[in-house]
């Protein structure tokens, strides 16, 4: 099967080779492949310019210049092909060049935003922590003002921030309960839920035990006019485990 493949693989390059070589060849690429000829190849003795730069002391292979670091390949010609006017390349090159800068400019903009509202949330949740622990250090220490207070039969304390207001301690109170009962009420759940698993693993034991009762419930559950005299029978059989 390999072979095949590999087989008809080679054949259609080959005849892609030959259309490739029967093409009649159009008059643009004739003249692209003379002219590249013709450019690629060494000006010779014959050449009048040429003839003229040797005489300037001027060597075949030489750089240009008086310290010899100039160039040895001349200026390649370009030659325009496409109707569009002279310099839009150019500006089309241009205005790329210009859309990418503005595109890098705007990932490295959104990068620092990035960065920059990562800072802000890191600060702002550690500002906050920082201030839900003084909430609570200061509610230990008024609670102990508190109670030092009561100790010794003081009723107003000197300063009203020494004691925790009432209706701080009313809603902290609050919120303690409806955490309690959040909790418990979890728990009763849970105490149901498996109080309900154990009763129906039983009933399904108990049914898997007496032949013939679950078959005939299961397929018959919604009939009005089932025979309860024939389950009741088929329940006072022995179990034939």
């Amino acid at each position: 099967m390999v072979r095949r493949v590999k087989e008809a693989i080679q054949k259609e390059e080959k005849q892609k080779e030959a259309n490739e070589k029967n093409r009649q060849k159009s008059i643009k690429e004739e003249e692209k492949e003379r002219r590249d000829l013709v450019l690629k190849s060494a000006l010779g003795n014959e050449n009048k310019g040429f003839a003229l730069l040797q005489k300037m002391g001027y060597k075949s292979g030489q750089a240009l210049g008086k310290s010899g670091e100039g160039i040895v390949e001349p200026i390649p010609l370009n030659i325009k092909t496409g109707r569009s006017g002279l310099g839009h390349e150019e500006l089309k090159k241009r205005k790329a060049e210009e859309k990418l800068e503005n595109y890098r400019q705007k990932l490295h903009m959104k990068k620092q935003a990035n960065e920059q509202a990562a800072d802000q949330f890191r600060i702002r949740f550690k500002t906050k922590q920082e201030e839900r622990k003084m909430e609570g250090d200061l509610r230990k220490s008024q609670r102990a003002c508190q109670q030092l207070d009561m100790q010794k039969d003081i009723d107003v304390p000197k300063e009203t921030w020494f004691w925790i207001e009432a209706e701080e301690e009313d809603k902290k109170d609050e919120e303690d309960k409806e955490d309690e009962c959040t909790s418990s009420d979890l728990s009763t759940l849970k105490i149901y839920l498996q109080t309900v698993l154990e009763t129906v693993l039983q009933i399904m034991i108990k049914a898997s035990l007496k032949e013939g009762a679950l078959d005939k419930v299961l397929l018959a559950p919604q009939n009005e006019q089932f025979d309860k005299t024939e389950l009741k029978e088929s329940q006072r059989k022995p179990s034939s485990t």
